[in-house]
């Protein structure tokens, strides 16, 4: 590219309150592909748990603030496809029976993109700096998957680092159990369905665990310190920013 794109950072509120490393490791990232990037102060939350919740009132609300404060940039880029999929696909479905917003909705969802998506498809990242040694298993959360289409990307980013070795997680396209409110509502249900992704992420003798969504990462990580496991897990971000000197995710500092 020619001219920096603009690019507005859309933190997300996990990142934000609970694993700032992951947004300065963003901001790096694009920053070495040639973005310029900026990180909206009057962005909120993206409005996905009242929209689980089924509040499509206070949905609308909140995506209309993310609407404006996204505006004129020439990508918006989310270090969660959770997040950004609520963004790009289900903003507009809030607006049916408002053709303004709706149609700013659509716009929006155009230059929204996932972060490593974002990396690999749109500005061609090939030569990361990155060096981690050890062996590491992707997660694939739901939204990143199913939603924004996200799966060969983080895996040929990884592929970069100077010394990491990528393994699969065995049924690795299943769920880890978090599903926002879903854990909360069905805890039994969902303390199961991460008892066996944690098991599975085990079989793989990674060291390390790295997915792009934190409610994924929150969810495994602390199975996996329950069972005593050795396995430590980060944001991708990090990984592929070399920014690793925050302890992993569930350990003190």
């Amino acid at each position: 590219m020619s001219v920096a794109p603009r690019v507005g950072l859309f933190v997300t509120c996990l990142v934000d309150l609970f694993r700032p490393s992951v947004g300065f490791a963003a901001v790096k990232l694009l920053e070495d592909a040639g973005c310029t990037v900026e990180v909206p102060a009057a962005q909120t939350c993206c409005g996905q748990p009242a929209y689980n919740a089924g509040d499509r009132k206070d949905a609308r609300g909140i995506a209309i603030g993310v609407l404006k404060a996204f505006e004129g940039y020439d990508y918006v880029v989310v270090p969660s496809g959770s997040c950004a999929g609520m963004i790009k696909v289900h903003f507009e479905r809030l607006f049916s029976d408002d053709p303004v917003h709706a149609a700013a909705a659509r716009d929006l969802a155009a230059r929204t993109w996932e972060l490593t998506s974002f990396l690999a498809d749109v500005l061609k990242v090939a030569a990361l700096p990155a060096r981690h040694d050890g062996t590491v298993a992707y997660h694939d959360s739901c939204s990143s998957l199913r939603e924004m289409g996200v799966r060969n990307q983080p895996r040929a980013l990884l592929s970069q680092v100077t010394g990491l070795t990528l393994v699969e997680v065995p049924n690795g396209e299943a769920c880890c159990g978090f599903g926002g409110t879903f854990a909360v509502k069905y805890g039994d249900i969902s303390g199961e369905i991460v008892r066996k992704k944690a098991d599975s992420v085990a079989s793989t003798g990674a060291t390390t665990l790295v997915a792009g969504d934190l409610g994924c990462l929150f969810n495994i990580a602390g199975k996996l310190k329950r069972d005593g496991s050795a396995i430590v897990v980060r944001h991708v971000a990090e990984i592929l920013a070399g920014m690793t000197d925050d302890p992993p995710i569930g350990e003190a500092s």
